[in-house]
């Protein structure tokens, strides 16, 4: 925390957008999907973002070693179990986009397919977003960028070439590009967030805006982003304490509702002076004459003194008046103004 804190910048100049991931956090119920959106846009998502595949779509239904998840959350189940457990049914998109539109917000979604892009595109699906996983699927990325619409670019274990080389397909057709920092993690560690690399992206892509995948627990790493200066941060999003394929790396409602709030609160801060303040300027020292003063009198450091409040002339001015001559008679204590002085 330290280190990332000796690079901060506050250069925010928009607020950063809240993404809502729901993912796999339905349970394979629509009821649940549909009320997860709605909860989202009510506790201040900008965006919601779901997830558009079936298992045949990323892997193949293969029981051996290979197939295999060796460690983390998911360890010891296979690839298609949990990407049937995961999965976002197509049949669901339709009343997915229609309660954006109610709510007059935007959803969208990673495809992992061309078919899965040719069915979104049925929606008119405003943003892409390239997953962590796919960013080297330049076949895939080729095909999402043709379709012309703004894509969000997730770098998870991704090195500078490898996003180059992404950036650089779609380049062919816009520079519509959004670059989020990602930990490939689940959950992400507070101390392993890496949010340096946030500046480092910002310094080699000036050209695109820049985001947060934030995959640790809580919502403490996204507010310090916030800070730093992005354009988007996403979230998991769960309903409540109901175990999901992704529910140990998810905010809940209430913590949603309060990323939002907290960085409204901090962006505003970026831009104007708390008013408070100025009530409690008079608390600050002016000056005061500490003896009589004869009219044509000097000002000397003998003759003034600062005190509380601020009702005279500021105390820093007070190298500024010394030699100058009183128009009137000033009596012991009493604050002086530039008007009292020749």
């Amino acid at each position: 925390m330290k280190k990332i804190a000796k690079n901060l910048i506050l250069d925010n100049k928009i607020r950063p957008k809240i993404i809502a991931e729901i993912s796999g956090n339905h349970a394979g119920n629509k009821k649940r999907f549909l009320n997860l959106i709605k909860s989202a846009f009510i506790n201040g998502a900008d965006l919601v973002k779901i997830q558009t595949y079936e298992p045949i779509d990323i892997t193949l239904n293969k029981k051996n070693k290979y197939f295999k998840i060796s460690s983390g959350i998911w360890k010891n189940t296979y690839l298609w179990s949990l990407y049937k457990k995961a999965c976002t049914p197509f049949s669901w998109h339709k009343d997915a986009f229609k309660i954006a539109k109610t709510y007059k917000k935007i959803i969208f979604s990673s495809p992992f397919s061309i078919r899965a892009v040719n069915h979104l595109e049925s929606f008119d699906c405003p943003i892409y977003k390239i997953a962590s996983f796919e960013i080297t699927d330049l076949k895939l990325i080729n095909y999402v960028a043709s379709k012309r619409k703004k894509i969000i670019l997730s770098t998870g274990m991704s090195n500078i070439l490898e996003i180059k080389k992404a950036i650089k397909i779609i380049n062919k057709y816009h520079n519509n590009i959004v670059i989020l920092h990602c930990i490939s993690s689940y959950p992400t560690k507070i101390k392993d967030a890496d949010l340096n690399k946030i500046l480092y992206l910002k310094k080699l892509f000036p050209k695109y805006e820049i985001g947060l995948s934030d995959h640790t627990n809580g919502i403490s790493t996204s507010i310090i982003a916030t800070h730093i200066g992005v354009s988007y941060i996403e979230k998991h999003f769960n309903l409540d304490n109901m175990k999901t394929a992704d529910s140990t790396f998810s905010i809940k409602p209430y913590q949603l509702k309060e990323l939002s709030e907290s960085i409204d609160y901090l962006f505003d801060s970026f831009k104007k002076r708390n008013p408070l303040q100025k009530k409690n300027i008079f608390l600050r020292r002016s000056i005061f004459s500490c003896k009589n003063i004869k009219k044509n009198e000097k000002i000397t450091i003998d003759n003034i003194n600062t005190l509380r409040p601020k009702i005279g002339i500021c105390a820093s001015e007070f190298y500024k008046i010394l030699n100058r001559k009183a128009k009137r008679n000033i009596k012991k204590n009493e604050p002086i103004h530039y008007s009292d002085l020749k």
